[in-house]
């Protein structure tokens, strides 16, 4: 029923289940994982009224099992991706794994997977910096600096009235300055890779 991947190793698609609604999925080698994207097989659709909530748990100093609330996967939302490198120091939250005697060794973390009442997903609430942004890096900078260029050359903007004719200098119309800001973020939206073409 579910997936889990980590860049540059296979798909798990086969998790261990260790009780009739909870899964889990070993990440060996955990302190070297930026990210890990869980999702649905498509094979089987969760109960209706019904998703899964999305754990990461690692071993503390002493060995104990830190279990962090990360996010959750549903028939309508089938796939997550989810930043873990930035979790291994944050406190441990409320689970519903805690009964089980999962096998803790200090190079291995879980990604485990609860099925759960729809209304009980919605309560919950994930460890702070978990989800992973939908905007790319890249559109983000773009976007920023698209922001930043438009807020720089309207500082200098100018009327008629203020302008003292200087041969050597060239003006740019302000509104030609925003037509071609509205332009870019307008393609950039569209595509954010158009400038390649």
């Amino acid at each position: 029923m579910f997936g889990c991947l980590v860049a540059g190793r296979l798909v798990q698609a086969a998790p261990q289940q260790v009780a009739e609604d909870k899964f889990v999925f070993d990440l060996p080698d955990y302190e070297n994982i930026n990210h890990v994207v869980v999702f649905m097989l498509g094979t089987l659709p969760f109960p209706e009224g019904m998703g899964g909530s999305v754990y990461f748990c690692y071993p503390d100093q002493s060995g104990m099992a830190v279990w962090q609330l990360l996010g959750f996967v549903t028939n309508e939302k089938p796939s997550a991706i989810f930043k873990i490198s930035g979790l291994k120091s944050g406190k441990g939250s409320q689970h519903p794994f805690g009964a089980m005697n999962l096998p803790q060794t200090p190079t291995v973390a879980q990604i485990g997977i609860s099925v759960e009442l729809l209304e009980s997903l919605a309560q919950q609430t994930p460890v702070a910096n978990a989800a992973v942004s939908s905007v790319d890096s890249f559109t983000e900078f773009t976007q920023k600096m698209l922001d930043n260029f438009y807020n720089f050359a309207s500082s200098f903007a100018v009327t008629q009235a203020q302008m003292t004719p200087n041969p050597s200098e060239a003006f740019i119309p302000a509104s030609v300055v925003l037509k071609w800001y509205e332009n870019f973020q307008r393609r950039l939206t569209q595509n954010p890779l158009f400038w390649k073409t």
